[in-house]
């Protein structure tokens, strides 16, 4: 069973997902080529719930991908996923940027540590608004 904080993540590599097959509908991109790296990016879709851990390096490289193949939706990848991911994925975010996420992931780890929920969505509105 996923976790709430894996769980959001893939929640967030399916409305990618949804950007991604949106772009091909406007044929803004090769039809074959674009029709292979859905077919990785379901791949991904299906092992991450059940081996995060070695779907990590897919992960990175398929996002990373997004970046580069498709630099008109770039801004609009999650960059929850940047970070989540990690990796190569990192040197798409500013240093501050990266503070910021290494910050909530303390506090995430503290919260499971003392077994109390954390709501990652929440948490980061809630240290962006206090900058």
């Amino acid at each position: 069973m996923a976790t709430p904080h894996l769980q959001y993540h893939l929640q967030l590599l399916q409305h990618l997902r949804t950007i991604l097959v949106a772009v091909a509908e406007a044929e803004q991109v090769p039809e074959e080529s674009h029709a292979l790296f859905l077919e990785r990016f379901d791949e991904l879709l299906n092992l991450l719930p059940q081996d995060p851990l070695h779907s990590q390096y897919l992960g990175q490289d398929l996002l990373c991908q997004v970046i580069q193949r498709y630099p008109q939706i770039a801004h609009l990848v999650p960059r929850d996923l940047l970070w989540f991911f990690g990796g190569d994925c990192l040197h798409f975010m500013p240093d501050e940027e990266l503070n910021l996420y290494q910050q909530l992931e303390e506090r995430r780890h503290e919260a499971e540590q003392n077994g109390e929920s954390f709501d990652w969505n929440v948490q980061k509105q809630l240290m962006t608004a206090a900058r």
